[in-house]
């Protein structure tokens, strides 16, 4: 090999290998908060008594617990991992757990009423004590969502006050206090369509969007 031939294999320049893109994620979070959102104002609905008896069943909401609230929003949780949102994952996938476990209660073949039979004081406290857990972990994602928006915060401070009021309705037998917990369940479910649509309004697809308050 000549000196010219040398000189010019030091200089050839090497393409740097080409990196395919990876396939883009849509954003679950409308999902996931029109599932939790929709699921949540029916039950409420029937726990303020909304145009029926106080008492009347409210098994209607089991087929919407399964299905939009707990699997739809289940797979809204499973996405927020492919998309690296901590708080959007372990939000979504845990109450589309709560609504799958709240459905079961209703379904004969599971004999959780059943095994209570007789003993509706007791079915209604180990409620509360469902329920009560469920307020603690909402605070903690109350206070995990603290930078996140005022939507946000908004939605979450109003489901804690939620499953505490409807905690207590179930421990004393107060159907004044399950009415103002359907009541806050409603306040909820409308901030959470809030927050649904502002994420579904962006400025590639709308001509406005809506204020969440973002705070970081």
């Amino acid at each position: 090999m000549s000196s010219e031939q040398d000189v010019e294999a030091k200089h050839v320049v090497v393409a740097p290998p080409v990196i395919a893109a990876g396939p883009t994620i849509a954003n679950p979070g409308p999902l996931g908060l029109s599932a939790f959102a929709l699921t949540t104002i029916v039950l409420s609905l029937h726990n303020v008594s909304a145009g029926m008896p106080v008492g009347s069943p409210n098994n209607i909401v089991v087929g919407l617990a399964f299905f939009y609230g707990g699997l739809v929003q289940l797979l809204a949780g499973m996405w927020e991992f492919r998309t690296g949102n901590t708080f959007g994952a372990t939000a979504f996938s845990s109450y589309g757990g709560f609504w799958l476990s709240y459905a079961i209660i209703f379904i004969p073949g599971a004999n959780i009423q059943g095994a209570y039979a007789g003993h509706a004081d007791l079915l209604a406290h180990s409620l509360g004590i469902y329920l009560t857990a469920w307020a603690i972990f909402t605070a903690i994602m109350l206070v995990a969502c603290h930078r996140s928006s005022i939507g946000m915060i908004s939605l979450f401070f109003c489901l804690t006050i939620t499953f505490i009021l409807l905690a207590a309705a179930d421990f004393y037998g107060n159907g004044k206090v399950k009415i103002a917990g359907g009541s806050f369940g409603i306040i909820t479910a409308v901030i959470a369509w809030y927050n649904a649509l502002a994420g579904l309004l962006t400025k590639e697809s709308s001509y406005f969007t809506l204020p969440i308050g973002r705070l970081s």
